[in-house]
């Protein structure tokens, strides 16, 4: 018989793999200030000021600290 919950999240778009600065942590949760000037919160180990990588909620790991340039094509 087949596990129709593994199809069902077979058929859901990956959770994409985000970039951001940890503003604060409270109680083993980060706030994470994005990019775009949105904010998310985030379970893991981090530091205020830290760049981190943020996947659906979970911190994966820390984020070089590099600058953003923007060009046109």
């Amino acid at each position: 018989m087949p596990n129709l919950y593994k199809q069902f999240m077979d058929l859901q778009s990956p959770r994409p793999l985000e970039v951001g600065t940890v503003a604060f942590v409270v109680n083993g949760v980060a706030t994470i200030e994005m990019p775009g000037g949105g904010r998310l919160q985030a379970r893991g180990a981090a530091q205020a000021g830290q760049r981190v990588f943020v996947r659906d909620g979970v911190i994966e790991g820390e984020a070089p600290s590099l600058t953003y340039t923007q060009g046109e094509v």
